[in-house]
């Protein structure tokens, strides 16, 4: 029979799981609606990539704060609050009259979603077995991919039904309600801790970040997200639209098998990491799989849909080895440091999405030859080569960085 306490932090564990899912629809739904965005604020690609971006630096820059402050005070309040401002964020987001609104919104969902991967880990860390992290690790990834599934082809048709208000909107509902959800379920602390074992604010942080180890993991986790989250979670679907002749909703379709990739990869290599307790070879295996498979997808010509498809699901699989960083980073330090380990990892992860997807933009405003459909920009399949060049020469570094780390 399953213990009062450890069936509730299953329960919690479920919340903080949905959360993450939600918050990954926030964090691409910007890719199925492009066009929209730029007819209705009379964008170009660079301004287009750092509306969506704000998200990510929002995000990113809130990491390491989220870590010391849930190793100090722990998740419930802190989740169920910053779920709240991500919901109202949403809400701002759609309704906004000028983009400068939108910024606003886009931000709030940001701050908002910053809490949520932490606080899975936390929750797992505090209340779940440790030797299940990877496998709880992966479980949490999948959902949070798919979340990023709902925010491509279903979130296309939605905004086909609603338009693209109406679906953001409806969207500020769902994260009210899993607001509301997660202070119910999630428990204040776990009963071992006091006031004498979570460390002051500082403590922990200042161990993390002096351990290299930290940041070679982190490097690694945002080298295989940096694609995901810049060319699935916003640039693919008008690249297949563009260059590849696709509709929006088949191209978002397209994208989502990367992130199908994700969801079927990241508990299995959880799992298989749990039982091997070998994480380093899983990391630098599946590093060198996603560079060779992102180097196929982006450079042989007329790519069949079919082979295509299958390029982006592999490639997802293999970068969803980047839940190891967690747990290896984690490994690498001291136990009462595991929320400002997290951080600073996430950190990485999440910021490549607040550097890719506007470095991608500008490349793409810089070859842009000044082709307007409905007062969005059309970028040529020359100007997507172009951008996209960066995007393997990131996964190589990170490879190379778990490579360079001590098996952990």
């Amino acid at each position: 029979m399953t213990p009062p306490g450890l069936l509730r932090g299953y329960a919690a564990f479920a919340l903080a799981s949905a959360y993450f899912c939600h918050e990954f629809v926030q964090r691409v739904a910007t890719s199925v609606v492009v066009g929209d965005l730029m007819a209705a604020f009379s964008l170009g690609g660079t301004v287009l990539g750092t509306l969506s971006a704000i998200y990510f630096y929002a995000y990113a820059g809130m990491q390491i704060p989220v870590g010391v402050l849930i190793d100090r005070y722990g998740p419930r309040r802190l989740m169920s609050g910053a779920a709240a401002l991500s919901a109202l964020g949403a809400l701002v987001f759609a309704t906004s009259p000028m983009v400068e609104f939108a910024y606003v919104g886009r931000a709030m969902i940001g701050l908002g979603a910053s809490f949520a991967w932490i606080g899975i880990l936390t929750v797992a860390t505090l209340w779940l077995p440790a030797s299940r992290f990877s496998a709880l690790t992966g479980i949490a990834q999948a959902g949070g991919m798919a979340g990023a599934m709902l925010g491509q082809a279903p979130l296309a048709v939605m905004v086909g039904e609603l338009g693209w208000r109406g679906a953001l909107g409806a969207l500020a509902v769902v994260g009210a309600g899993i607001a509301a959800g997660l202070y119910a379920t999630i428990p204040d602390r776990p009963p071992q801790a006091s006031d004498r074992t979570r460390p002051r604010l500082a403590a922990g942080l200042r161990v993390a970040a002096a351990n290299g180890q930290t940041w070679l993991h982190a490097l690694y986790g945002m080298a295989m997200t940096g694609t995901m989250l810049s060319f699935a979670g916003l640039w693919a679907v008008p690249w297949f639209e563009t260059v590849h002749g696709h509709s929006r909703t088949a191209a978002a379709g397209l994208a989502s098998a990367m992130f199908l990739g994700w969801a079927a990869g990241a508990p299995v290599i959880g799992l298989l990491a749990d039982r091997t307790r070998q994480r380093k070879p899983i990391m630098v295996g599946g590093g060198i799989a996603m560079t060779a498979s992102l180097l196929l997808l982006l450079y042989l010509p007329a790519l069949p849909v079919a082979f295509a498809a299958f390029l982006l699901f592999f490639n997802g699989v293999c970068a969803s080895s980047m839940i190891l960083s967690y747990g290896a980073a984690r490994a690498s330090n001291p136990p009462e440091t595991s929320g400002a380990v997290y951080g600073i990892v996430n950190t990485g992860v999440v910021g490549s999405g607040a550097m890719f997807q506007p470095l991608i933009g500008a490349f793409l405003d810089a070859n842009w030859h000044g082709a307007l459909i409905d007062g969005a920009r059309v970028y040529d399949a020359q100007a997507y080569a172009v951008a996209f060049d960066v995007l393997p020469v990131v996964a190589f570094l990170g490879t190379l960085a778990a490579w360079r780390a001590r098996p952990a």
